[in-house]
């Protein structure tokens, strides 16, 4: 399973209607260099027949099979530190980062 926080929603959501279309985002794993594996996010267009959907405060998330191996309870918020912000994961799958 993989859970949205409020503050994801919302700036998912926001994404999406300054685009003007999609249905949500993808999340992914992908190989990385030496450190494994990285996040990969991107919008949703389409939905393909295997994917897992998950949905939060009218937010849609949807994840690969193959992905969904590394990711089941991860949870997806968005925060702002000082000048960073972005999407962060709290997988509890990750052994080391």
């Amino acid at each position: 399973m993989i859970t949205l926080t409020e503050n994801a929603a919302k700036h998912i959501n926001g994404y999406l209607e300054k685009r003007g279309k999609g249905l949500g985002v993808r999340l992914g794993v992908k190989t990385s260099g030496c450190s494994g594996m990285a996040y990969n996010l991107e919008f949703v267009d389409e939905a393909d027949a295997m994917d897992t959907v998950f949905e939060a405060f009218g937010a849609k998330v949807f994840v690969d099979p193959k992905s969904l191996v590394y990711l089941d309870g991860t949870q997806v918020d968005y925060t702002k530190e000082g000048l960073q912000e972005g999407f962060k994961f709290e997988n509890p799958n990750v052994k080391d980062s």
